[in-house]
């Protein structure tokens, strides 16, 4: 049954690594390439050692620049996370020299939206999985588990050292262009992130709290825990419950609780990273 667990785990890893690898080389192929845009870390990197020199292809650079961090990869990453890792820069490169797209997108500010998102959708979908496209993922966590340095201030960081070379070398609009390019794909990252994982922690106060617990439990089918409280003021004890849905459920908790007590105290609070119990496996590289 392990071994079973196992493979499939590894089947669905490969499947995500290989769908989101095709997905940001399609939105490189078909739209970056054909505005000389370059999008933040390696793959940016790539396409602008490829504008300078004409050598090679941006696939090829990718590639290449890879090599150096997926040592370092093997050296204080897990051998796991390595073979995922690579599996992810070379079908990201090899994706990168078959396809040949042009999405006709004209408009440049146009471009640099569609680019944007496909291109943060593809990476989004890559980092669901138990490895990496390659690039700066790899010296992030390094250095995110070494020394507790921010991911995205790393990536910031790189970036910005990145769009200030650009200025000596291009003209304002294709960098700005470029920058709004790397802001959508950010942004269109995390939102796939969340789609997966978003949660809402949901607080609840009520002097029903006990036939509130049984509903929740077994109505809704949601686990809950009471959280003893004091009000500030009046100095009463009371049992505060707490419970974890999902936007689905939301609405059913919200009406199955304030039709047990109009009076409840209903408190919701957005979370994006829900680990352990019946919920995600914390994520180990």
């Amino acid at each position: 049954m392990k071994s079973k667990h196992s493979l499939t785990s590894v089947l669905w890893n490969v499947l995500l690594i290989t769908f989101g690898a095709f997905v940001y080389a399609a939105g490189a192929e078909a739209i970056l390439v054909h505005h000389n845009f370059i999008i933040g870390g390696i793959y940016g990197t790539g396409l602008l050692i490829y504008y300078e020199t004409n050598l090679f292809s941006p696939g090829i650079w990718y590639f290449l620049l890879n090599i150096p961090l997926l040592i370092t990869g093997w050296i204080f990453l897990s051998k796991r996370f390595f073979f995922y890792s690579l599996y992810g820069v070379c079908a990201l490169s090899l994706f990168a020299e078959l396809l040949t797209l042009n999405f006709m997108i004209n408009d440049q500010l146009y471009a640099a939206i569609a680019g944007g998102a496909i291109c943060g959708v593809g990476a989004g979908i890559n980092l669901r999985s138990r490895g990496s496209s390659g690039g700066l993922d790899i010296i992030a966590i390094i250095l995110n588990q070494k020394f507790n340095f921010g991911v995205g201030k790393f990536f910031m960081l790189y970036n910005a050292a990145l769009f200030a070379f650009m200025l000596t070398q291009y003209q304002p609009d294709i960098v700005i262009a470029s920058i709004i390019l790397t802001f959508i794909s950010s942004v269109s990252l995390e939102h796939v992130l969340a789609m997966f994982n978003q949660r809402k922690i949901v607080y609840i106060l009520s002097d029903n709290y006990e036939e509130l617990v049984d509903a929740i439990t077994h109505d809704l089918h949601l686990g809950a825990t009471l959280i003893e409280a004091r009000g500030a003021y009046s100095g009463k004890r009371k049992q505060m419950l707490m419970t974890i849905t999902n936007n689905l459920q939301l609405k059913r908790l919200e009406e199955k609780v304030f039709t047990i007590d109009p009076d409840a105290l209903f408190i919701v609070e957005n979370s994006f990273n829900v680990i352990g119990s019946n919920f995600g496996k914390r994520k180990m590289y």
